[in-house]
């Protein structure tokens, strides 16, 4: 039971915690931005792919998480000009998501 709620508390923690951690890095840059894509689309996919590296960890899936870096580089590849942006978000996301993903697995090894 306890460790069920530990896992959701952690899911709210790297879900929506990551968001401001990644804004609060991505901060200083200054990338100007026209009308494409879906408004609020670059958070989105960042709850779904924090989402996903975090189960990744959990499950000790660790190579899959080169797949969500690959698939979203291939659709990404076309906008070039904002490259380190992106590249910088990505990194940033996925390094909250792995952050917690660890502490989460030293608790569990504490826990049994």
């Amino acid at each position: 039971m306890f460790e069920g709620v530990v896992i959701i508390a952690l899911y709210f923690a790297v879900i929506l915690g990551g968001h401001p951690f990644v804004v609060a890095i991505l901060r200083g840059f200054r990338i100007p931005f026209g009308d494409e894509g879906l408004e609020r689309a670059g958070r989105i996919i960042g709850y779904l792919e924090r989402f996903i590296v975090l189960t990744f960890l959990l499950q000790g899936q660790y190579s899959a998480i080169a797949l969500i870096f690959t698939g979203k580089s291939i659709l990404r590849f076309r906008s070039l000009g904002r490259a380190e942006y992106y590249l910088v978000g990505t990194l940033a996301g996925f390094s909250w998501a792995i952050l917690w993903g660890v502490l989460a697995c030293l608790i569990r090894e504490m826990i049994v």
